[in-house]
């Protein structure tokens, strides 16, 4: 058995842990604690997503990896999260995860923190990356909210300021996940995607038209970014095999 799969298995035992859920049952989360309400099927293929793309054990592994949701709404960030937090409980690595949706940011209230000298700050203000950081829940898992409100946000993802930023986190961190606006809204995301190892496309079920999906995904393809996989979210049944091939 190998070691990653080793600890694959201690992170579902920790996230599936009863004692983690709240006294309704249902989807409620412990603040600043580990995730909860993740049904069976979902912490399945976010540990296997987790472990086709950081804990492959090869060279090509990847370490700073953009989730782009197709439409708003789709469940985008909490898929980032979620696997942040089991990227988290499944090595012994440093995990970051950035808010880069400075336009309608939710992962302060997912993991239950308040949402001040973030992302935002960071790229106006001088100082080490780390002191724009909240830590979290298990020790090795960090976020960078998206911070004070921005006017200008395409000017500052956009930036050669944000370049610098994003290179000084990655090393800084061993793992870095980066939550972005939707794709169908707006640019931000292929933008940051270029300076990254890949994107995650976050598409929900009986919502995304697989035209609309096909024409994303050749659009992110023709611009030269890497799509590292592809997530079907909101879903009740098994996805097929042929849907990530036709992506």
């Amino acid at each position: 058995m190998s070691k990653n799969f080793e600890l694959l298995q201690q992170a579902e035992v920790k996230l599936g842990n009863p004692e983690s859920y709240g006294s309704n049952g249902a989807g409620s989360r412990l603040k600043n604690g580990p995730v909860v309400g993740i049904d069976k099927l979902t912490r399945e293929e976010s540990l296997h997503l987790v472990q086709k793309l950081f804990l492959t054990g090869a060279d090509s592994a990847a370490h700073m990896v953009i989730f782009a949701g197709l439409d708003p709404g789709n469940g985008c960030s909490r898929v980032c999260a979620s696997a942040a937090e089991i990227l988290a409980a499944s090595t012994s690595g440093s995990v970051c995860v950035v808010e880069a949706n400075l336009r309608s940011p939710s992962l302060p209230e997912y993991f239950g923190v308040e949402n001040h000298f973030g992302l935002s700050d960071c790229l106006r203000k001088d100082g080490p990356v780390r002191d724009f950081a909240k830590k979290l829940h298990p020790e090795n898992l960090w976020l960078i909210s998206c911070g004070a409100t921005a006017p200008d946000v395409a000017t500052l993802l956009n930036s050669e300021r944000m370049k610098a930023r994003l290179a000084e986190i990655r090393k800084e961190f061993d793992y870095v996940l980066i939550d972005v606006p939707p794709l169908s809204q707006y640019a931000d995301a292929t933008a940051l995607a270029r300076l990254t190892d890949g994107m995650v496309v976050v598409l929900e079920a009986n919502v995304t038209r697989k035209e609309a999906a096909s024409r994303a995904i050749e659009s992110l393809r023709s611009s030269g970014i890497s799509i590292l996989g592809a997530v079907l979210n909101k879903r009740t049944f098994p996805i097929p095999e042929k849907l990530y091939h036709l992506l």
